[in-house]
């Protein structure tokens, strides 16, 4: 939090981006008639104050030793309770908090940690390290079944928001060592002294972490080569009650299992994540972008395929479908569109984008507004001069903004990602399509609405990403179940038809 702009208790993002009620009736009604729904539009809510929540009282202490940087504050506690999937959003918008932890933890140094590990383990209480709390799969939710309830007296979050600093710059080997609670605008903010940046840009890059990157084997920007965390990672260090767990600094090794792979997209279960060495690279100085349109949906597959098995590696190459192009203000939803991006710090892109465009375009696409190219030194990037592309990158980051006032209408809205081989596509997109929809007609009554778009793409395979909105009339409580229902068929059809459960959302 900054002392001008409060973090909102509930939904995602900062409070004043939340829009007002007229405003969110708008959407309502906008929505209503792209889903061609007849009768009133959905009716507006208004989201709870702090002084509405409900959540159950501590049912455990810490010893004075670990007071100093513990609370159980209320508003602490609210503020840690959830992640921001849908079904956290539901929740706390209608002011149920009672998977509240008991306490919430704010270390400044490892030794802080190790002495909170050490004591919990006594007195078993659970620890749940905490980023940004952007999770959109119940990552830091303290959601306890029988079992486990039974095994742990109480559970502590633990913040690690005070661990955000760029510890050391290795220049010579484009190498960082910074620490977990570092989130990705204060990284690339120290880096850029070095000039130096990251260069990962998942869509909760404004308020996740580095350790909830690492912990979650999150995907970023790069949509070939480096698209995980995982490229990035040269060295681990990892507290757990036991003490610290260290990897050392390699650009590669073969010298049996890696360390580093048994801790990235652990989230969390082997130890708290305090710091890592990581790979950076040299701010880019040339860009190139272009979007292709696409008629039919099998050409813009094709593309994507030709272009990931071209060797061409470019940085951005994301297939939307027409009606995922059109919500997101791309195209006006006569067209699927492939948005293409190449960058480096070394030459100029032109050549590499002329290429991918004759790949592209050999398979059917049509490029109306041509390449733009620029060089970061010659000129800044006009506002409204990025295209197709610009009004992408725009409508990703604002994307769960989106999904926040939604809930405030009652409607469904989710996601769920993946990733297969080329020749399962497919019949994987056709029956996603099909049973994902005949569940919104059968759950809710009414049709919906279902997109799909490619985040990341590999020689051997896409990693597609599908959104579903669904009417809902019976307010927030009824929408769970249903959203269940929902998330059940599209998890049983992925798995299904050979795909995984999660390309970089986590589990």
């Amino acid at each position: 939090m900054t002392a001008s702009r409060r973090l909102s208790f509930w939904g995602w993002g900062y409070e004043d981006r939340f829009p007002d009620a007229e405003t969110r009736a708008q959407l309502g009604a906008q929505l209503h008639a792209l889903l061609g729904l007849e009768g009133a539009p959905p009716t507006v809510r208004e989201p709870p104050t702090l002084a509405d929540v409900r959540l159950p009282d501590p049912r455990v202490a810490v010893p004075a030793a670990l007071a100093g940087f513990c609370t159980a504050a209320r508003e602490d506690r609210v503020r840690h309770t959830y992640g921001r999937s849908y079904r956290d959003l539901v929740r706390g918008f209608l002011g149920d908090f009672s998977p509240a932890p008991d306490l919430v933890a704010y270390p400044e140094d490892e030794a802080q940690i190790q002495a909170l590990l050490r004591w919990a383990a006594e007195a078993r209480v659970a620890v749940i390290p905490r980023g940004g709390g952007t999770s959109v799969v119940g990552g830091v939710e303290a959601d306890l079944d029988e079992e486990s309830a039974g095994a742990y007296a109480g559970v502590v979050c633990l913040d690690l928001r005070a661990l955000d600093r760029v510890l050391e710059v290795d220049r010579r080997s484009l190498s960082a060592r910074i620490q977990a609670g570092a989130t990705g605008p204060a990284i690339d903010q120290q880096l850029a002294a070095h000039d130096l940046t990251l260069r990962h840009f998942p869509q909760s890059y404004e308020f996740a972490t580095l350790g909830g990157y690492i912990a979650t084997r999150s995907g970023g920007h790069f949509a070939t080569v480096y698209t995980h965390i995982d490229e990035f990672v040269q060295s681990l260090r990892t507290v757990t009650p036991q003490g610290v767990m260290e990897s050392r600094r390699l650009p590669g090794s073969g010298a049996g299992p890696s360390p580093d792979r048994l801790v990235i997209g652990s989230e969390g279960v082997f130890g708290v994540i305090t710091e890592a060495w990581m790979r950076v690279r040299q701010r880019p100085r040339w860009r190139s972008s272009a979007s292709v349109m696409f008629t039919g949906y099998d050409a813009a597959v094709e593309a994507a395929r030709a272009l990931a098995q071209s060797g061409l590696h470019p940085a951005n190459c994301r297939l939307l479908d027409r009606r995922e192009a059109m919500i997101n203000g791309v195209a006006p939803g006569d067209a699927h569109v492939l948005i293409l991006g190449f960058e480096s710090a070394d030459h100029p892109t032109d050549a590499w984008m002329e290429r991918a465009l004759e790949r592209a375009l050999a398979c059917g696409g049509r490029c109306p507004e041509g390449p733009r190219h620029r060089d970061a030194r010659a000129s800044a990037e006009k506002p409204g001069s990025a295209g197709a592309a610009g009004a992408w990158r725009q409508a990703f980051f604002d994307g769960p903004y989106l999904q926040t006032a939604l809930v405030s209408l009652g409607l469904i809205v989710d996601t769920f990602e993946t990733a297969c081989t080329w020749d399962r596509f497919p019949a994987l997109h056709k029956a996603v399509v099909s049973n994902v929809r005949a569940a919104i007609q059968r759950v809710t009554g009414r049709k919906g609405l279902l997109t799909c778009r490619f985040t990341h793409v590999y020689p051997d395979g896409p990693a597609p990403y599908f959104t579903f909105i669904a009417p809902n009339q019976d307010g927030p409580e009824a929408a769970l179940e249903r959203w269940a229902e929902l998330k059940r068929v599209a998890s049983d059809t992925l798995l299904e038809h050979g795909a995984t459960i999660t390309h970089h959302h986590a589990v």
